[in-house]
């Protein structure tokens, strides 16, 4: 049975409503989609949803205990949280390079995880006595 679903599209800021006809994932109809982008947006929505992730992970010596990554391209929604249990478990060791991959092929799917900036290691206080 067909069903009609609204979807507000993020492919830019303007943030249309969409309105898209379906059986499950399967898309039938986009009935209203703003501009093309929309109907695009909207298929890969219903039939394989994908989202930036942005996260931390922990630095050995560091100059902070975390550094920020992210995936360098959109990541499947239904393994975000498998995604996040696994990026509780990854240690690197400073320093760290922004674009420095932390994780890479994360869970099988060839995306990368990166680091989103510099990690320099901790700074070593010298007695000078």
């Amino acid at each position: 049975m067909a069903e009609i679903s609204e979807i507000i599209c993020v492919t830019c800021p303007q943030g249309c409503l969409l309105k898209v006809k379906h059986e499950g994932n399967q898309v039938l109809d986009v009935l209203e989609s703003g501009c093309k982008r929309g109907k695009e947006y909207a298929i890969c929505e219903l039939q394989d949803p994908r989202r930036m992730v942005a996260s931390t992970v922990r630095v050995r010596v560091g100059m902070h205990p975390l550094v920020p990554v992210y995936t360098r391209s959109a990541f499947p929604k239904p393994l975000i949280p498998k995604l996040a249990q696994e990026l509780r478990e990854v240690v690197v060791a400073a320093p760290v390079e922004i674009q420095q991959v932390v994780l890479a092929d994360a869970l099988g799917t060839g995306i990368d995880i990166i680091a989103s900036r510099n990690m320099p290691p901790k700074k070593r206080i010298v007695n000078s006595e």
